[in-house]
């Protein structure tokens, strides 16, 4: 029988490997999930702890393969508590991967949980820990934690059951801290760091790093234990063979503990600081590239964490000098990987005093580094050539610099532009030196030279009458060359305005012929250069005295043609010009040179200061926070002590959305894998939907349903104040608080209804949300139906809007109670002012018997429901496309990192968010365009016209150009559509963050190697 079973298994493994494509791998997936359905629904009590055991490994298996598997998660829980081994193991792996720490089924496991937990089966033990360990939960962390402690701490269980105790008990601890006692606990943990087998010690160190990092004051005690763990590897006493890898003894154990060590702010005591030392000196000393990667990875792994330690410790100079030597020795190997290591860690010795002159003598090889085939070691070179820069080595530093510019990629160019200019800046040895290196910078990158860069040369020159003269004439050298920046041409231009007449004798530099030469330019230049040209044909002709009369009626003649533009500021200019320019002698008053700049901080140093390097360590921070984050709106809201909400006190804080359980980007909960459409599933059977009136007609003109339609509050009028002016895209935080767990994905439920104008927004085990809407140009009416799901009423009901500036919006008065399996309409009128991405947030809390919940969900009161498709013509689109010229009406990104979608699944994606695909109107048929009308309350009727650039070699970059009459509306729509374009698909998303994600369902693969193929996974468990 047991052969049998297993081989119907293996049979239906074979069977999916040789489906020759996708569609006859997914119709016998289709069979085996009916036949197991069948077996479970009618044999359900019939059925053996074996029979289950089988047909769960098969749901298992086509779980791995990527496919929904929505049933029969009863069943492996169930095997949980069964008394064999092979039925108990199943239950623990299967029940891991298939639910997370929020599912339903699982507090029906905690009391098996945890009777194998403090039964005396190690095996059983060994199950339990690593299910609770991946799982984690708040729940099984209260339950368990206690338990899980005393195992960890039990003098009789063996090494392996207390190793897994720990990296238990540190998941737990990660989920809620409370669990973990500090006053009882600093004790404990310090006799942990006494144990001999290493295994349970690395496992206790991985536990200590994640408790001194929440609060390093009460661990003192396990400082010199940490000391006496690093003393004892480096001098690999007492270290088994099986810890010892590639001659490093147990080098995760050495990492963990000097991580831990980097916690506490510093080491009072003499002996336990010599001791630290010297076993940092023996890692330094003993750490050389070779030629076996796997020992050079563990070797420097040790090392580069011994380096962060002497950083934090502010060692001696000599301790210092001696890590930088090292580190000059690793930027200069072929090794790659090495040379970025030694980079990135030369950079954050820079942060340490007194080290910056040894630095200094590996120049030659940094410079060397610049020009690495790599990027990211090109970056890491940058960030140090400029970290590194003083007086003594600036011009060579900025020549570099300026030298690699003609050769850089694209991605790096404006980065290279600002640090070279900022250097120049603060460390040149002559202003006429400085002025070269400007314009050279704006030659050579102008495309990637910000205003501010040629800004601020103008401000020396103007500030320095020495430099005057020097500036005009390398102004009038670059007018010469045939081919310019614009950036040039505006800043030669405005000099030789202003300074041009100093060189009025030198050949060359006439009135006349400084115009002749500049006026060339005028034809390639765009709409925001010609208001400085005129600027300067106007300052010529004042410093032309006696006038020239042939000059003056070509100037004239330019400022008369302009007098008609359609810009209105090369209008007035021109005409003002003209009408000065008139007036003789007076004009030598009023356009004479500019006067001094008042002495201010450079905006470029103060750029500089604000922006932080982007270094590999900050990066992995940075992702580390976002990962740890949840989806939309971070609200924090301080309030009186008598609870009643005061805006003032609101304050709205950004953060990145990438949650790994919840977070869903704008167009993921949009599409579906052919039309576009998002359909959401109600978890609850359709006789509990209290909302099945959200399908009937809505009136946006229609009242209120509440009787005194005079009470209505006007709760958000306090947030249009400073606080509501810096809201961004905010996300809300499930409140600790709460006692109730949501139904359902809320992101998900959010992001449905940012597609369509009903639906439920929220669900609980006590209460349903729905929304309907209706938007008509800038306004929208919503109606919030809250649904008591139970045969007792919900009582102390409050609901709070929390919007962001750009909105106004208008909550009718929400009951007090709810009455049992009733439900209540609550309108709420939305108007929107001016364009912007943030999100509302509605507060609502509500109390059932003892339970009280606080969520805080997001309103689908989005930019795409002020839009309104509309469809142009060509003869309607160039002429607007081409009158908005440039940034920031138009603006154009190359955006990276796109999710592949054929033109028509584009096309699908964007008339889902109200833009209209024109065809036609491109001639490139790997190019879309598409248009829209937005409203607000400011704007009225806005055009918004998109242009998409595809590379049907490479689906994963497109360029976007998208053009309004707003220039906040141009960004804010530009982020928003690129927001759609790199989103995941929730299809392609793995459920559980335990199990592998699938391969694509467009490109189906086998496995190479039976080491990654889920059957043979299995069969090795069988």
């Amino acid at each position: 029988m047991a052969l049998s079973g297993m081989r119907g298994l293996s049979v239906f493994i074979s069977d999916i490997r040789n489906c020759q494509n996708k569609e006859q791998e997914r119709l016998r997936v289709d069979k085996e999930l009916g036949n197991v359905r069948t077996r479970f629904k009618n044999e359900k009590q019939g059925l053996s702890p074996y029979e289950k055991k089988k047909y769960v490994w098969k749901m298992l298996y086509i779980y791995m393969l990527g496919y929904d598997v929505d049933f029969g998660h009863m069943e492996a829980v169930s095997l949980i508590s069964a008394p064999k081994y092979p039925e108990k193991q199943v239950g623990y792996i299967v029940t891991s991967c298939l639910l997370n720490e929020n599912h339903d089924f699982l507090r029906l496991a905690i009391n098996t949980v945890r009777n194998d937990i403090i039964g005396r089966n190690e095996t059983f033990q060994c199950l339990a820990l690593t299910m609770v360990g991946n799982i984690g939960g708040r729940e099984f962390a209260e339950s368990l934690a206690p338990d899980v402690q005393k195992l960890l701490l039990s003098s009789s269980a063996r090494p392996l059951v207390r190793k897994k105790a720990a990296l238990c008990l540190l998941r737990l601890y990660r989920k809620n801290p409370d669990v973990v006692n500090v006053d009882g606990w600093a004790d404990r943990m310090a006799q942990l760091l006494d144990e001999r087998d290493l295994g349970v010690l690395t496992s206790s160190t991985s536990l200590l790093v994640a408790l001194v990092a929440n609060n390093h004051e009460a661990y003192w005690s396990c400082l010199p234990k940490c000391v006496k763990i690093l003393e004892r590897l480096a001098r690999n006493q007492d270290v088994p063979q099986e810890y010892t890898y590639y001659g490093i003894p147990s080098p995760w154990l050495q990492v963990k503990a000097m991580r831990a060590l980097q916690y506490f702010p510093t080491i009072e005591d003499p002996n336990t600081r010599r001791s630290l030392f010297e076993v940092l000196q023996r890692i330094l000393m003993g750490t050389d590239v070779v030629k076996n990667v796997n020992k050079n990875n563990a070797s420097h792994a040790v090392l580069f964490e011994a380096l962060a330690l002497v950083m934090h410790l502010d060692a001696e100079k000599e301790m210092m000098s001696q890590c930088v030597a090292l580190l000059g020795k690793f930027i200069a190997v072929r090794e790659p990987n090495i040379r970025y290591l030694g980079l990135e860690n030369m950079t954050r010795m820079l942060m340490v005093t007194d080290v910056q002159e040894i630095i200094k003598r590996h120049q030659a090889q940094i410079i060397t580094s610049l020009k690495d085939p790599d990027i990211s070691i090109r970056r890491r070179a940058l960030d140090l050539l400029y970290g590194m820069c003083d007086v003594s080595n600036a011009k060579d530093i900025v020549e570099e610099l300026l030298q690699y510019l003609s050769t850089a990629e694209f991605a790096m160019r404006e980065e290279l532009s600002l640090k070279a200019a900022i250097l120049a800046e603060k460390f040149a040895p002559d202003l006429s030196w400085y002025v070269d290196v400007i314009l050279q910078l704006i030659d050579k990158a102008g495309d990637f030279v910000s205003d501010d860069i040629w800004f601020r040369v103008v401000q020396f020159v103007t500030n320095n009458e020495d430099l005057q003269s020097y500036a005009a004439i390398k102004a009038r050298e670059y007018l010469d060359k045939p081919a310019i920046h614009e950036t040039m041409v505006k800043v030669s231009a405005y000099l030789l305005g202003e300074f041009g007449h100093l060189l009025s004798r030198r050949p060359g530099c006439s009135p006349k012929e400084l115009f002749s030469i500049i006026h060339e330019k005028l034809p390639a230049v765009s709409t925001s250069t010609i208001p400085i040209l005129l600027s300067t044909y106007a300052k010529i002709l004042m410093h032309t005295q006696p006038p020239d009369p042939e000059l003056q009626s070509q100037i004239w003649a330019i400022l008369s043609k302009y007098e008609s533009c359609i810009d209105v500021e090369i209008q007035q200019r021109a005409a003002e010009y003209l009408s000065l320019s008139r007036k003789g002698a007076a004009l030598m008053d009023i356009l004479s040179e500019m006067p001094k700049f008042p002495e201010r901080q450079s905006s470029l140093i103060r750029k500089a200061e604000d922006t932080e390097v982007d270094t590999a360590e900050q990066s992995a921070l940075k992702l580390r926070a976002q990962q740890q984050v949840s989806t939309a709106l971070v609200v924090t809201d301080q309030r009186p002590a008598n609870g009643t909400p005061f805006a003032g006190q609101l304050t709205l804080v950004k953060v990145p959305s990438m949650s790994s359980n919840t977070d869903v980007s704008s167009a993921d909960q949009g599409l579906s894998q052919t039309n576009g459409v998002l359909t959401t599933v109600d978890p609850e059977p359709p006789s509990a939907d209290l909302l099945g009136d959200l399908l009937g007609p809505l009136a946006i003109e229609g009242p209120p349903p509440s009787d005194n339609v005079e009470s209505r509050q006007n709760i958000v009028s306090g947030l249009e104040g400073d606080n509501a002016g810096d809201a961004s895209a905010i996300v809300p935080v499930d409140d600790p608080q709460s006692s109730v767990e949501p139904i359902g994905n809320t992101a998900e439920r959010f992001m449905a209804l940012c597609l369509k104008d009903s639906g439920v927004l929220y669900e609980d085990p006590h209460i349903q949300i729905g929304i309907k809407a209706d938007w008509r140009l800038y306004q929208g009416r919503l109606v919030l139906f809250l649904g008591n799901k139970n045969t007792t009423p919900l009582v102390s009901v409050q609901a709070v809007i929390l919007p962001p500036s750009h909105l106004k919006i208008e909550l009718s008065l929400v009951p007090d109670t709810i009455p049992p399996r009733a439900q209540v309409q609550c309108p709420l009128e939305v108007v929107n002012l001016r364009p912007s991405r943030d999100v509302a947030v509605l507060d609502f809390s509500y109390k059932f018997g003892n339970n009280m919940a606080n969520v805080k969900l997001r309103l689908p009161a989005v930019l795409n429901k002020f839009l309104q498709p509309i469809m142009v013509s060509a003869e309607e689109f160039f002429p607007q496309w081409r009158s908005l010229s440039g940034p920031p009406l138009k603006l154009q990104e190359v955006v990276r990192g796109v999710r592949p979608l054929s033109l028509l699944e584009m096309t699908n994606l964007f008339n889902s968010f109200r833009l209209m695909v024109c065809p036609g109107l491109d001639p490139n048929p790997n190019n879309l365009v598409a248009s829209t009308t937005y409203y607000s309350e400011s704007t009225q009727a806005m055009l918004c016209l998109v242009r998409i650039e595809t590379d049907p070699a490479d689906r994963t970059q497109l360029r976007m150009t998208l053009a309004s009459g707003d220039p906040a509306l141009t960004f804010e729509l530009k982020e928003f559509i690129k927001e759609q374009l790199v989103s995941i698909p929730i299809a392609q998303r793995a459920p559980s963050p335990q199990v592998p994600p699938a391969p694509p369902a467009a490109q189906p693969t086998r496995p190479a190697a039976a080491l990654s193929d889920p059957g043979a996974m299995l069969a090795g468990l069988l």
